[in-house]
């Protein structure tokens, strides 16, 4: 076309006039005066044809008429020319008012630049093909925005951030701003980088974020005086969502995490123990008045910090400190009052079961279940938990409690209560550090339960074991499930053992429990004079086990066994439930005479300390089966005794307890059992290391025991136990260091 057109040289001056006059005048009067009239179209096919031929011509003539370099230069003196003597006079004379007339003038000589430069790069294409690539120069797209940066934004830079700051504190303030206009001037900042976003961060993004801490600090010092600690958490919240939507109306989405962690550092870190403490509506009130709504606010505001939650966290755990030495000092001040102690306390574990689950609930719901509250909410349940008042220990309340709820009679509680209740004992249980006498005391009530026959449930006794189980393993329970076992076993060879009863003529019915005596705990086991019917059976039994387990070995037991007595008082006659002890002392007394205490003692040959118990429970209790002389609440060895002919009573079957002959739990064995687990973690730690410190030793030792939480003065006393056992030596070096001996 060109050739065709064209057949002379074209001179550089001649070729530049003629795309002077048809293109860039023209260009240039349209973006001053009329680039809306256009539409769009400011230049036909035609005109633009004939510009990029003329261009494509004088690019391609050989040398010296190839004029690639003066149009590249012209190119941009052109563009030079423009903005300096029309745009930058024209935005000048805006920078003194400012503000939205400045942004829209700036904003309007972008919008014209960038058609300039597209249409000047459309003109001069044939260049960008072949000399700006030969000889690696800036493309004219690149060159004209060039000039536009040197020419018009190093100089107006300032003002036009000014402009974008004051609006949008503006917008802060709750005034309307021409979000679309803010917008705009922000892509000019980032497209002025050309590729990158350094002169959008430099100019605009960096005195934004000095000027968002400075407006955010004097917020700060207004608010934190005039406004209470929910009022002042709801505006914070508030304005972190306003300040994300407002990066997201028209600011790069880069400067969201620098603009909301500048808010956050102003109105939330600089004041968070103010808040917090803050006097009437702190974190303390908020969780004394159950504000659940300001918790969770608080909860997500303070979450955005590093450590924001770990002050929180404090204040929480301080708090239910406080609230569970409360109920703690509410039991002292009861027995300060003249209340009589006992292991049996369900008010007070009530309390602290109610107590656990309400901030257990706090926790999960207003606090999301965050780990750092739930080890608060644990290390304030140990502090009080293990705080014992008066003479039994909170184990032994925790497993009293226990034992109401499974035991018949106790409390009247659905299956899904008991389970429920079960499962909030656990959790409490989980604090104690004296699992290990919780567990000894909850061995010995539950052997109680299943051999009087007083359990309410072996399906809830099953679901209390598991539970154990789970939260420390089977070792805490093997025991207990043994014992359930020994039930199970003893219930199938029950008929097999009252078929061979039929062919003996045994004038009572009589059965036996067979118990492992790994399993149980250790009972007195007094030497008692046996009437023969119940002597005859004993020695049936005997011959009948010896035959089934050769290499076993029974001893009776007697303080543990049941029986029912057939007892007659004038006309009307009663079925007593009693132990085998007081059914064999009512035996004795079944002649109707009178028995000296020393009679007594000598017949049935028992010790004082078993018989004053028994005889105590015949004479003293709730019923008076048996008359003692002379009448009083006292038993002595110069008592005499005589069955109660004149009783009498509206039930048929009677139930008469007796005292335990037992503890509640054997303190001793707990302390030889401590010393056994700690002797032994002491063993396996040095075997493993063979020779240590004495501090990392005692350390290992502690991380080591689950059940108990030892003094590490017994630990000490341990370790001088094994070496005198020749199981470790000290060094010869240093008598702070342990050897292990092989």
């Amino acid at each position: 076309m060109s050739n065709g057109s064209r057949s002379s040289i074209i001179t550089f001056e001649e070729g530049w006039n003629e795309i002077r006059t048809n293109a860039i005048d023209r260009l240039e009067d349209i973006l001053d005066n009329g680039l809306r009239e256009t539409k769009g179209n400011m230049f036909g096919n035609k005109d633009y044809i004939k510009v990029y031929t003329l261009c494509y011509d004088m690019c391609t003539q050989r040398s010296p008429y190839n004029h690639s370099r003066e149009l590249y230069q012209r190119h941009g003196e052109t563009i030079e020319h423009y903005l300096t003597q029309n745009v930058l006079p024209s935005i000048r004379s805006k920078v003194p008012q400012g503000g939205t007339i400045l942004l829209n003038e700036l904003q309007f000589r972008w919008s014209n630049h960038q058609v300039m430069n597209k249409w000047m790069t459309k003109f001069f294409n044939y260049l960008d093909r072949f000399y700006v690539k030969h000889h690696s120069l800036p493309t004219l797209n690149q060159a004209g925005l060039k000039q536009f940066k040197e020419r018009i934004y190093e100089e107006i830079k300032r003002d036009g951030t000014r402009a974008i700051i004051g609006l949008i504190d503006q917008e802060r303030e709750g005034s309307m701003v021409d979000k679309t206009l803010i917008k705009k001037i922000v892509e000019l900042y980032e497209n002025i980088g050309m590729g990158n976003l350094d002169s959008y961060i430099n100019d605009l993004e960096t005195p934004l974020l000095d000027a968002t801490r400075e407006y955010y600090a004097k917020k700060r010092e207004e608010w934190i005086v005039a406004d209470s600690t929910p009022e002042y958490m709801v505006k914070a919240e508030k304005v972190l969502i306003d300040e994300k939507n407002r990066v997201h109306d028209y600011l790069n989405p880069a400067s969201e995490g620098k603009l909301l962690r500048v808010v956050e550092e102003e109105i939330l870190e600089k004041v968070e123990m103010i808040l917090l403490e803050k006097e009437g509506s702190g974190c303390r009130v908020l969780l004394a008045n159950d504000k659940s709504e300001d918790l969770q606010r608080m909860f997500r505001l303070y979450s955005r910090l590093e450590n924001g939650l770990q002050p929180i966290a404090s204040i929480v755990e301080n708090f239910i400190c406080d609230m569970g030495n409360e109920i703690v000092q509410q039991r002292q001040s009861r027995l300060d009052s003249g209340e009589k102690d006992n292991n049996d306390d369900p008010a007070f574990v009530k309390a602290l079961l109610s107590l656990h689950d309400k901030y257990l609930g706090v926790i999960k719901t207003d606090f999301s279940g965050h780990s750092i509250f739930q080890k608060a909410l644990k290390d304030a349940f140990v502090e009080f938990v293990n705080k014992n008042v008066g003479s039994y220990t909170n184990a032994e309340f925790m497993s009293t409690y226990c034992d109401r709820i499974l035991k018949s009679g106790g409390e009247k509680l659905s299956e899904s209560e008991v389970d429920e209740n079960l499962e909030k004992v656990v959790q409490l249980f989980s604090y104690l550090t004296e699992k290990d006498l919780f567990a000894d005391i909850y061995r010995n009530q539950l052997a109680k339960r299943l051999l009087n026959g007083r359990s309410a449930s072996n399906d809830a006794e099953k679901v209390m074991i598991s539970k154990l189980k789970m939260q420390c393993g089977t070792h805490f329970t093997s025991k207990m499930e043994g014992m359930l076992s020994d039930l199970a076993v003893g219930a199938d060879q029950k008929g097999e053992f009252d078929e061979q009863m039929k062919q003996h003529d045994c004038k009572i019915d009589f059965s036996v429990q067979v118990l492992t005596t790994g399993f149980w705990p250790t009972y007195k086991s007094p030497s008692i004079t046996i009437p023969d019917e119940m002597s005859q059976c004993m020695n049936v039994f005997k011959t009948w086990h010896d035959k089934r387990h050769q290499q076993r070995k029974l001893s009776w037991v007697f303080s543990l066994g049941n029986a029912t007595v057939r007892a007659t008082f004038g006309k009307k006659t009663y079925d007593l439930t009693v132990t085998t002890l007081q059914a064999i002392a009512l035996n004795a007394m079944n002649d109707g005479k009178t028995k000296t205490y020393e009679e007594l003692k000598e017949e049935l040959n028992l010790e004082d300390n078993v018989l004053k118990p028994l005889m105590h429970s015949l004479c003293c209790g709730k019923y008076k089966v048996v008359l003692k002389s002379p009448a009083s609440n006292k038993i002595n060895s110069s008592d005499s005794f005589q069955a109660n002919s004149k009783f009498t009573s509206n039930m048929r079957k009677i139930r008469i307890p007796m005292a335990s002959l037992d503890p509640s739990h054997n303190a001793k064995k707990v302390e030889e059992d401590r010393n056994h687990a700690i002797e032994a973690s002491i063993v396996r730690t040095m075997k493993a290391r063979k020779t240590l410190k004495h501090q990392q030793l005692q350390a290992e030792v502690l991380s080591q025991l689950a059940f108990f939480k030892p003094n590490p003065r017994v630990i000490k006393k341990r370790i001088e136990s094994l070496i005198d056992r020749e199981y470790l030596e000290r060094s010869a070096e240093d008598s702070q260091v342990y050897n292990y001996l092989a």
